[in-house]
């Protein structure tokens, strides 16, 4: 169906997306293409659809070479694909229905049909009541089935998705895959572009993982991650440090046991030490109170590094050498400290006593050396924050002093009665043919002297 042979492609900003690729996708498969960002997912998936030419290498549709097809025939070749996008690419002026109708009138449905055939991917989608909808009103999801239907317009062979679930949410993403699946078993091929590394697990697809421009892995039936298989009969530490034990790395033919595993009640440990860190047999090494199971004893290899603090012997098993009463005394004598001799409750007292009154003195010159040591800090930070007084303080000061003190109520109305008596008196002796003093308006004063209500 989809072949691509040393598939190389350099961008013109000498940036190399593609470095030699070369696989097959055979008809009414299912796959996901995973990888990091920019390691050239969607540059893959533009030479499907012809939206990039490689720079080398051939890629092949139904035998039929796409890499540098006319321009003219690129149109008849993506009548046969279906594109679904991250960020859905729908015409907002559209409607739901006019969207889907749009991709069957470039197709060449007639008229006729091409009605029916709208209603009939709008219930595939489940969308039916939203066909008078504009794409602004749906959700993300809502979107995303839009442009599943608009791809499945034309039936199309090969349905190509770049991120189909990249901005949805888990529930919606598993919906749109489902969806996806279901057209799949229908017997067209799906190329799915995702970082979605939970429905590539649940799925359990084919996986083609690029990095850096070339296939690293292509599984049948795998998840987004490697499969790891472990080889029976080797095991893999590292740093194991406690109790002086060395590193032991994948050693031939050896074993390492902690705890009390694989403890047998049936077998004989009568010439078990119970010494920890004990080799006990070829390449078998114990840690804890585990006992060890009966074996064969079996040569290591000739370059097999040797443990640390463990003697290894390639050609028989190592011997348990029985230990005697007389040499456990001697160990104890050596290890175990001498107990103290018992002293009376009196001396005990005594000593209780001196050793407090030690404490006591202790702590006594260590708080007064702390007291002093606080006192002089104080009287520093003291010093410092006297204030010190200068002309420009004095003066700000001297104009505090200065300034007038507002008037109360009392005051005021006093002011108001003198001025209208002064008033009074002026236009009386205006009267009589004298000239009249300069005096302030009840007016003016109520202007300077603020409104008795403030």
């Amino acid at each position: 169906m989809i072949r691509f042979e040393n598939v190389k492609k350099t961008y013109k900003s000498g940036v190399e997306a593609l470095k030699g690729v070369d696989f097959t996708v055979k008809s009414g498969e299912f796959v996901f293409v995973i990888g990091k960002s920019g390691s050239g997912k969607s540059t893959l998936l533009k030479c499907i659809t012809c939206e990039e030419d490689p720079t080398e290498g051939k890629v092949t549709i139904d035998n039929f070479d796409i890499s540098h097809m006319s321009r003219a025939l690129v149109p008849v070749l993506r009548r046969q694909i279906g594109m679904i996008y991250q960020d859905f690419r729908l015409i907002d002026t559209k409607t739901v229905a006019e969207n889907i109708s749009f991709a069957g009138e470039i197709v060449g449905i007639p008229k006729k049909s091409l009605a029916r055939s709208v209603q009939i991917m709008l219930k595939v989608v489940g969308l039916e009541d939203k066909a008078d909808a504009y794409p602004q009103e749906l959700s993300g999801g809502e979107q995303q089935r839009v442009a599943i239907a608009r791809a499945m317009m034309n039936t199309p062979k090969i349905i190509v998705a770049d991120e189909p679930t990249g901005n949805l949410d888990p529930e919606t993403s598993e919906n749109i895959m489902a969806m996806l699946l279901e057209i799949n078993r229908s017997g067209t091929t799906v190329i799915v572009c995702t970082h979605d590394s939970n429905l590539v697990d649940r799925m359990q697809q084919r996986v083609i993982e690029i990095e850096d421009g070339l296939i690293v892995r292509d599984e049948n039936e795998s998840g987004y991650s490697e499969k790891v298989e472990e080889e029976p009969g080797q095991a893999e530490f590292g740093g194991l440090e406690a109790s002086g034990a060395a590193t032991v790395t994948g050693l031939e033919g050896s074993s390492v046991k902690i705890g009390d595993e694989g403890y047998e009640s049936d077998s004989d440990y009568s010439d078990y030490g119970g010494d920890e860190g004990v080799a006990t047999g070829a390449g078998q090494v114990l840690f804890g109170d585990e006992k060890p199971v009966p074996y064969e004893a079996t040569a290591l290899p000739e370059k097999a590094a040797p443990v640390s603090g463990i003697s290894v012997l390639e050609d028989k098993p190592h011997e348990i050498t029985e230990v005697t009463p007389s040499q456990v005394k001697e160990a104890e004598d050596t290890i175990i400290e001498e107990v103290p001799a018992e002293i009376s409750l009196e001396q005990f007292e005594t000593m209780t006593n001196e050793e407090a009154a030690k404490e006591d003195e202790t702590e006594g010159s260590d708080g007064a050396a702390e007291d002093t040591e606080v006192t002089k800090d104080e009287e520093a930070v003291g010093a410092k924050e006297e204030p010190v007084e200068t002309e420009a303080s004095e003066e700000a000061a001297e104009e505090e002093e200065e300034e007038i003190k507002p008037l109360s109520r009392k005051q005021i109305r006093e002011e108001k009665k003198r001025a209208k008596a002064e008033l009074k008196k002026a236009k009386k002796e205006m009267k009589a043919g004298r000239k009249a003093p300069e005096v302030s308006t009840p007016e003016e004063d109520i202007d300077l002297l603020g409104d008795e209500d403030s």
